[in-house]
């Protein structure tokens, strides 16, 4: 049973699945950017915060209350930040494609800059789901 995306997902998120894993495979060059161009992310429900929830917790309420979100959490302080993050400009914004939790865990540790990758939106047909 495929869910109605919530809202705030389809005005903000992207409009075709991707694969992480084709992503990766991408020849990009790594740069840095103000953290600050990519924390709007932690305003949106972008988690799923248990098998039955649905876009459900957004990464502010798993940073400021990591006591009840501690899988979430947990997930997020394991992530390895010597990868860069993923990103696409998207309805006029950096959209990420993989890397919320690194970007958590960097912005919980106080930094100021991440490493990204820019991702060209022609890109797209190299990177959607089959």
């Amino acid at each position: 049973m495929r869910r109605e995306l919530p809202d705030i997902i389809k005005e903000v998120g992207f409009d075709f699945s991707w694969d992480e894993r084709k992503v990766w495979e991408l020849d990009a060059p790594i740069e840095e950017m103000p953290i600050d161009k990519l924390t709007w992310h932690f305003d949106v429900p972008f988690i799923w915060s248990k098998p039955d929830g649905y876009y459900d917790v957004s990464p502010s309420e798993v940073i400021e209350h990591p006591d009840q979100h501690p899988e979430e959490y947990e997930r997020t302080m394991r992530a390895d930040t010597t990868h860069p993050i993923d990103i696409m400009f998207w309805k006029k914004r950096w959209l990420i494609l993989d890397g919320l939790h690194r970007l958590m865990k960097q912005a919980i540790e106080g930094a100021e800059v991440v490493q990204v990758r820019k991702i060209p939106k022609s890109a797209i047909p190299l990177i959607r789901k089959s």
